[in-house]
């Protein structure tokens, strides 16, 4: 497999690329640590390669609370036998190994025997190059760890420990945070206390939503992000200006719906589709199969994708989608995305097709029904976007420019990770660093800063989604009317960040793990 990442949870106030001491404890369970510590750059020059990566590998430290779920057999080793293995590891896959920081392996915060976990990740993080963008953000921003296991059952079947809610915030390190519900899954704790789209976080725990302390925000992130399933938490929100009565909510392992909303509106005489497209997980496929059949079958003429919160996932889907959309016309013998490794790898660059057939995977990761896949055969969508729209969902809008396909995009800026990785189990713990870039069939991958929107837009949270008056979706039919935007939209969408505040940076609060480009082989 492979994926890519971005921070996650509510963070104390810092500059640049906090290091692990700024961040607190944040996201799902047993992974929480390492999905909100900040990206650890090390000091000093150089790096390269190292031995091949196989050497040393399933070497464990006997402290390793991950050992059991080792995908190879594994022989006792120690915390710098499996060090030596990741700087192995990094230098031989990593996309800028020669730009890997020089770095003490035996610094304490690398080798705390009592937290092989925590030990590991800050050395990953110590790895990563430190060059930053044009824009100035970190090139890396993507590279992450997480447990294997948990791994495997998250990016399988989308569940996770949960109340049904995604939290998005106008700011994740500095106040105000602006912390409400952009989503609630049907038939979640949070759909079963009424709590809807657009309802704003007051406090958790009895701790208000812009507390600074490192204590108030230990509450808020436990509270927010259960680290299981059973664990209870009090909320209060406000609707509308007003607060509403204090929830017990209790998290559960919430299974979530990728494909939540497709419909079709006739507008004007035309037939605009409708599709909410989430995770790029496996469960999403046959979703979005019967999505496009149903568009078909409405003559739907025209589609607007709502790709706002869909932060990627296997690319496979990210092909198929494409190939859905634009038909075998255009995109016959056509590359989908081109993987580009290091110069080490280059064995290895590969091309992902527009995948015309579906695979729908099994357990064992392996294609169990292959049939023609259903087109529209579009020659222009619209495509709603904002910052939390990441790496698959990228590659879908630079898959379909790549040949020649119209794709506006409406409401923000996308994230900006043309880049993936596969996962690289060692000892129970898997790694994730960005191992190549992805390039459409005319070359192009130049959008590390993101691809800006068409015709800016912003997310009313007023409206449910697929509602036509919905803010964003609203403007995107106004531009596949008018062939121009919505000046009123774009006002609206520039008051919104003026409002956030100087230093918002509005998007989901959500970890590495759900904003990412795996490649799979399809079998």
């Amino acid at each position: 497999m492979n994926r890519r990442l971005a921070a996650a949870g509510i963070t104390t106030p810092a500059i640049g690329r906090p290091s692990a001491a700024t961040f607190p404890a944040t996201v799902r369970g047993l992974v929480s640590a390492a999905l909100a510590a900040g990206l650890l750059v090390g000091c000093g020059g150089g790096g390269g390669g190292g031995s091949s990566a196989t050497d040393g590998a399933q070497v464990c430290a006997p402290t390793n609370p991950y050992v059991a779920d080792a995908t190879a057999p594994t022989t006792t080793g120690s915390l710098t036998s499996e060090k030596v293995w990741l700087r192995s590891y990094m230098g031989d896959a990593y996309l800028w190994f020669g730009e890997i920081p020089s770095v003490d392996a035996q610094a304490a915060s690398f080798s705390n025997t009592a937290d092989v976990y925590g030990s590991l990740r800050n050395y990953f993080r110590a790895l990563l190059t430190p060059a930053r963008t044009a824009s100035g953000a970190y090139k890396d921003r993507f590279s992450f760890t997480y447990p294997t296991r948990a791994w495997n059952d998250l990016a399988s079947s989308g569940s996770s420990a949960s109340y049904g809610i995604e939290w998005y915030a106008n700011s994740w390190d500095t106040v105000p945070r602006g912390i409400r519900i952009a989503t609630v899954e049907v038939g979640s704790p949070a759909a079963a206390a009424g709590l809807q789209r657009g309802d704003v976080l007051i406090s958790a725990d009895g701790t208000g939503a812009d507390s600074t302390s490192d204590s108030g925000i230990s509450t808020l992130n436990a509270a927010l992000f259960p680290a299981d399933a059973g664990r209870s938490h009090q909320f209060v929100f406000s609707r509308g200006g007003s607060s509403l009565p204090t929830q017990t909510l209790v998290s559960a392992d919430v299974i979530k719906d990728p494909v939540p909303t497709r419909t079709v509106f006739d507008n004007g005489g035309v037939r605009y589709g409708y599709i909410v497209f989430t995770d790029h997980i496996a469960s999403s496929e046959a979703k979005l199969i019967e999505a496009v059949n149903y568009l078909k079958a409405q003559s739907a003429q025209e589609l607007v994708l709502d790709l706002r919160y869909n932060g990627g996932g296997y690319l496979y889907l990210a092909s198929e989608l494409a190939y859905m959309i634009a038909g075998p016309t255009p995109t016959s013998g056509k590359a989908f995305e081109r993987l580009v490794y290091n110069s080490k790898r280059t064995a290895e660059n590969n091309t992902t097709p527009f995948y015309s057939v579906s695979c729908l995977l099994d357990t064992n990761f392996d294609c169990t029904s292959q049939q023609p896949l259903p087109t529209l055969n579009l020659s222009r969508v619209s495509v709603i976007t904002s910052a939390s729209t990441c790496s698959a969902s990228e590659a879908i809008v630079n898959g379909l420019r790549g040949v020649g396909i119209d794709v506006r995009l409406i409401g923000g800026t996308t994230c900006g990770k043309p880049y993936g990785f596969t996962a690289k189990d060692n000892c129970g713990i898997s790694y994730f660093p960005i191992e190549f870039k992805g390039e459409n069939q005319v070359g192009f991958s130049d959008y590390s800063d993101g691809f800006p929107a068409t015709c800016p837009a912003s997310d009313d949270f007023v409206h449910a989604l697929g509602d036509a008056d919905e803010g964003m979706l609203n403007a995107a039919i106004y531009n596949l009317q008018n062939d121009a935007c919505d000046l009123s939209a774009a006002q609206a969408a520039r008051r919104s960040l003026l409002a956030a505040g100087p230093h918002a940076a509005p998007r989901l609060l959500r970890g590495p793990h759900r904003e990412s480009r795996i490649v799979l082989p399809r079998r």
